[in-house]
């Protein structure tokens, strides 16, 4: 009986779902504003209810969140985080930073309890993908300067949502949170995310597109979503949410050179997913308690509508751009959505935040959803009423200010320079990311298969140095290039920084130290890394010593190997990261 009445529940969604899709487009208002309400009308909590089963709920709202994390993936990229940039990067995590604060603040002046005004937080400070693209859309804005600033930060709080995510289940479970656990968190995040995005993006693209070899488009769809289950439970298995798996999954989906058909045909799934997502939403409101809380989550609302605007527009300006496109940039950014439900249902479900919570994350989304496209509409005649009633010194300061940025910008030979000292940067800290996974594999390795070590009569020394070998010679082509690229990174900066007209004839030989210095800097202080790291598998002293010069010895018999090995390792990724621009239809 309950699987007839799992599909009779579907079956009143989906058709809910699909009159309101029409009935909003023809009011020209979001449908997920739409899917919201009818889930209300439909609910358990309204009278004449059609959908009563808790169960199928909450099995309607997991299998929407999966599926809408997988697509949200799917539209992120490495690439596209690499574009975002320096500036735009630190907004986002200024922009999160402060509405965290305030929703805290604004928490704590309601007088809630500490983890309801954390969680308020938490809701407030991620801004809806869905929402601002689909408005973006809409209004035949893609193409346009502000749009790019949007979806870059949109794109950089896809990330800090999963940080987000990951340290509120840690507080949730534990009801606080210190500052070596959090740190101990986020390391084992960084970890399952690390390992899975490089393991992900030297298999699974690959994969992707063998099965897309084969041109029959049922086979790559249930291939995908393999995939996309495969990581939520492995993600679940690892202690982390399924939502983080499927977003994982997508975003390493996302590199393959067959994505525009991988779009192409989950954008069905999608669509009704996200439906079936935000219908769920709103099954669960009471809309009494709706009422109830109505001015606390206006009051919230207009807060979230002013602090983002304010947070994104002031800090895109003071990044390099005009006082326009900043507008507009804040502007789009003023709305929360799905990231906000999922963190409220995280809540909810481990049973840590107050039942209002909920309806009020919902009545707050709904608010901002409802205004975003007037919004929108309006940032034109905004600025211009902004730019007029804004004192005439103020703006030639602001105009002083841009152009004071432009003027920093390297050009010709310098840009040039900045380019390569970029890209050595980057590899850099690509492969000391690299050495500090494998180290933290190893600890992780070492704290949950001991018993299994035991079994095989392995004592805890030897274990340590069995592992700590093992890291540190899966390590040696990250090493070697750390040290390659160190070397080329010293000779550069030997070669700006060292002028002829100071050194005299000590120039030279000044740039030679400068060159060998700072590359035996970077590996000294990779160790001094890597050591407190690894230091919960550190063999004894001697052992350790000994290892590490059988290391030298190794490096320098097998260097021409190594640096082959890892220029192959580099050349697939740089491949798989560097694949053409899927067309614009998605079509393949």
């Amino acid at each position: 009986m309950h699987e007839i009445g799992f599909i009779r529940d579907l079956a009143v969604v989906m058709l809910v779902a699909g009159a309101t899709t029409i009935l909003f487009q023809r009011m020209r208002q979001p449908v997920l504003l739409g899917y919201i309400l009818a889930g209300v009308l439909i609910g358990p909590h309204t009278p004449g209810m059609l959908v009563g089963d808790a169960q199928a709920i909450d099995d309607i709202s997991n299998l929407g969140v999966v599926l809408l994390m997988f697509t949200l993936g799917l539209e992120f990229s490495v690439r596209k985080l690499r574009e975002v940039g320096i500036g735009v990067l630190a907004v986002a995590v200024g922009e999160v930073g402060l509405m965290l604060w305030i929703g805290f603040g604004i928490g704590s002046l309601f007088g809630w309890k500490g983890m309801d005004a954390l969680f308020l937080g938490a809701i407030i400070s991620l801004s809806s993908t869905m929402v601002a693209t689909r408005t973006l859309s809409e209004g035949g804005h893609r193409q346009q300067p502000f749009a790019q600033l949007v979806v870059g930060l949109l794109v950089a709080e896809d990330m800090l949502a999963i940080v987000l995510l990951t340290l509120l289940s840690a507080v949730a479970i534990g009801g606080s949170v210190q500052a070596g656990t959090a740190f101990s968190l986020i390391g084992h995040l960084g970890l399952f995310v690390v390992v899975g995005m490089i393991l992900g993006l030297l298999l699974l693209p690959r994969l992707v597109d063998y099965v897309a070899g084969f041109d029959r488009d049922e086979t790559l769809l249930v291939s995908v979503l393999g995939i996309c289950f495969g990581a939520s439970l492995l993600a679940a298995w690892m202690g982390f949410s399924v939502a983080l798996g499927a977003f994982l999954a997508g975003a390493v989906v996302a590199e393959s050179r067959s994505v525009g058909r991988v779009l192409h045909l989950v954008e069905p799934l999608r669509d009704m997913f996200a439906a079936l997502f935000f219908v769920a939403i709103g099954l669960k409101i009471d809309p009494a308690m709706l009422l109830q809380y109505a001015l606390p989550a206006l009051l919230i609302a207009g807060v979230v509508i002013v602090g983002k605007t304010l947070a994104c527009s002031l800090g895109i300006f003071f990044v390099g751009h005009e006082p326009r496109t900043a507008l507009r940039a804040g502007l789009g950014m003023a709305q929360i959505g799905e990231f906000s439900f999922v963190i409220a249902t995280l809540g909810l479900s481990l049973g840590v935040i107050s039942k209002f919570i909920y309806p009020i994350a919902v009545a707050v989304s709904v608010v901002c959803m409802a205004a975003s496209p007037y919004m929108s509409r309006s940032a034109d005649g905004l600025a211009r009423g902004l730019r007029a009633v804004t004192p005439r010194s103020l703006r030639l300061l602001a105009t002083s200010y841009s152009g004071w940025l432009e003027q920093l910008k390297p050009v010709n030979e310098n840009a040039a320079l900045a380019a390569i000292f970029r890209r050595l940067l980057w590899h850099i800290g690509v492969n000391v990311l690299l050495v500090v996974t494998l180290f933290m594999i190893g600890a992780y390795v070492n704290a949950n298969g001991w018993a299994w070590f035991s079994t095989l009569g392995i004592g805890r020394e030897l274990r340590h140095t069995l592992i700590w070998a093992c890291a540190l010679f899966l390590s040696l082509p990250m090493l070697i290039a750390v040290y390659r690229k160190s070397e080329a990174l010293g000779m550069l900066l030997a070669e700006i920084g060292i002028r002829g007209r100071f050194a005299g004839s000590y120039t030279q030989s000044i740039r030679n130290v400068l060159a060998r210095l700072i590359p035996l800097l970077a590996l000294l202080l990779l160790g001094v890394l890597v050591s407190a790291l690894g230091s919960t598998i550190l063999p004894p002293s001697g052992i350790a010593l000994s290892l590490l010069v059988v290391g030298v010895v190794l490096a320098v018999v097998l260097w021409r190997g190594l640096v082959q090995m890892h220029a192959r390792l580099q050349a697939a990724l740089k491949d798989t990261l560097n694949k053409p621009e899927p067309p614009p239809d998605g079509a393949g």
